[in-house]
């Protein structure tokens, strides 16, 4: 499956983005998702990942009550709402897709990868 990640930006601190990630190729509900990103001089990290369906979330601590991760396998899409942006969510952000339809929260359980999109947050 192909990844396509976009709608990153520049956006003040309490602002508030919304990344999208469109996938062709396969089909996209036969795939858990999730979103990683990785700030200069750090290592990738997990942010949220979601079921097959939608039905199931899982948000990393420092995300959670402020991003929503959520699909529309309608449009082969998944999305990303990030609110209360803060300096710290400064990064390039990536979506990921895994074989099978629950979610992961590790990088190794990933078979896809989208290049990144860049969210950039300003104090």
């Amino acid at each position: 499956v192909q990844l396509q990640a976009y709608g990153g930006g520049l956006v003040q601190a309490g602002g508030s983005l919304r990344l999208s990630c469109a996938a062709s190729g396969r089909t996209f509900s036969n795939y858990g998702m999730g979103w990683f990103r990785q700030a200069p001089g750090k290592e990738r990290e997990f942010v949220a990942a979601i079921n097959w369906s939608g039905g199931s979330t899982y948000n990393a601590d420092s995300v959670k009550g402020r991003f929503t991760i959520s699909r529309d396998n309608t449009k082969n899409t998944v999305y990303l709402q990030m609110s209360n942006l803060k300096p710290e969510d400064t990064a390039v952000y990536y979506c990921a897709g895994a074989r099978g339809t629950s979610y992961h929260t590790t990088l190794g359980n990933y078979d896809y990868w989208g290049h990144g999109t860049q969210v950039t947050v300003s104090s």
